[in-house]
């Protein structure tokens, strides 16, 4: 398929910005982008001419902190429950995503983890579904006194060898989300990267010069900031506040309006600027009524689209990424550019994946987004083919 969008907003990453312009895809890269001019018809040939009426174009989505929606939970659903969640994602403007498993039994995550696999394979030239670009572990090495929703007969501690273990069973990037603070947790740390694993600090009760420690020792980001830590306080700042003065560090934040007051996601915003990357945390009742659901081994109930286990732990979200996006211009008063890059290259840098997505640039994956005045999402392709947005 070859495609040329014109009269459209063009999402450009170095500006935070929408500058008029052109862009052609050409099968399922990106082959020429052209600012403030036509591109000369020689180029692209045959291309279908889209026009964009004066919308924005902007990448793909890319959540990096996602259990399931659509009814399915990636730490129990089967492979055909795999593809219509993808398919779900992508619906939403997710194009790339990183299947997050939560705290189960250890043969659990390896089945899981063994099917995310076979869906990866399966479907990642299937401009249908959204891609599994790999896998995040959110599970087992988690601070007991910061569990949250995970079920504490799950919890285990430091073991790298494990960790890897599970990790090993999906291809693709691999990143993964433990209290560092625990036992061995410098050991584990380096082991990690040393197999090419990212690492987020979550599910945490270090304190400042513990979680400092970590990230000297390269953890890279922080999970969930301020959600599943002890709060900023000023006579220990904790993690929340290595995280936010340290300015390699990526901060994820679910910018629902729930798991964190708005002023308190300006905050963030404000002092993380480029290292602050949206996620959902989103769990199987995303895009489905109220009613009983589960993660991490704990029965859930949602009303009113908020998720809490019975002792009333908040269980994860039922937001989507876009929706995020529109928070988080809202929330922290900034433009539209700044709030999609944190949706966008923000998340594709933390894990590793900025060379093949995250921009709209030459050379890189066509997934791209229509989005209309209003803010709404208008069409979606991915790997050069449109489907049908979630309204």
């Amino acid at each position: 398929m070859s495609v040329l969008f014109r009269n459209v907003r063009v999402f450009d990453t170095a500006r935070r910005d929408f500058i008029p312009g052109e862009v052609w895809v050409n099968e399922d890269h990106i082959a020429k982008v052209s600012w403030n001019k036509e591109i000369p018809t020689t180029e692209y040939r045959d291309a279908e001419i889209l026009d964009g009426c004066g919308m924005y174009l902007i990448p793909g989505l890319v959540d990096v902190h996602t259990h399931g929606r659509a009814g399915g939970d990636f730490a129990t659903a089967d492979e055909a429950m795999l593809c219509r969640m993808a398919e779900s994602y992508l619906a939403s403007g997710v194009t790339t995503l990183l299947p997050t498993l939560a705290s189960a039994p250890l043969g659990d995550l390896y089945a899981a983890a063994r099917r995310i696999e076979t869906v990866r394979v399966q479907n990642q030239h299937n401009p249908a579904c959204a891609r599994f670009a790999g896998l995040h572990l959110e599970g087992r090495y988690l601070n007991p006194a910061k569990r949250g929703a995970h079920a504490p007969h799950l919890l285990y501690p430091l073991d790298a060898d494990e960790a890897l273990g599970i990790l090993s069973q999906c291809g693709g990037v691999k990143h993964i989300s433990a209290a560092i603070e625990l036992d061995g947790g410098a050991e584990f740390l380096r082991a990690l990267r040393a197999h090419g694993v990212t690492v987020g600090m979550g599910h945490t009760a270090a304190t400042y010069a513990q979680a400092m420690a970590a990230i000297e020792g390269g953890v890279a980001s922080m999970t969930h900031l301020f959600n599943a830590m002890p709060p900023l306080h000023h006579r220990d700042g904790g993690a929340v506040c290595a995280g936010l003065v340290t300015s390699h560090v990526y901060c994820e934040l679910i910018c629902d309006g729930f798991h964190i007051a708005p002023e308190m996601v300006k905050l963030a915003c404000r002092m993380k600027g480029d290292h602050l990357t949206l996620i959902t945390d989103s769990m199987e009742a995303t895009d489905c009524a109220d009613g009983e659901y589960a993660i991490a081994g704990m029965p859930v109930v949602v009303k009113d689209g908020k998720a809490r286990t019975i002792d009333g732990a908040i269980a994860g979200s039922t937001l989507s990424l876009w929706e995020a996006v529109l928070n988080l211009v809202s929330f922290a008063e900034i433009p539209l550019g700044e709030a999609v890059y944190a949706a966008t290259m923000a998340p594709a840098l933390q894990v590793g994946l900025a060379h093949e997505i995250g921009s709209i640039e030459e050379g890189k994956r066509a997934d791209l987004l229509l989005v209309d005045d209003n803010h709404r999402l208008s069409r979606v392709m991915h790997d050069g083919v449109f489907c049908t947005p979630r309204k």
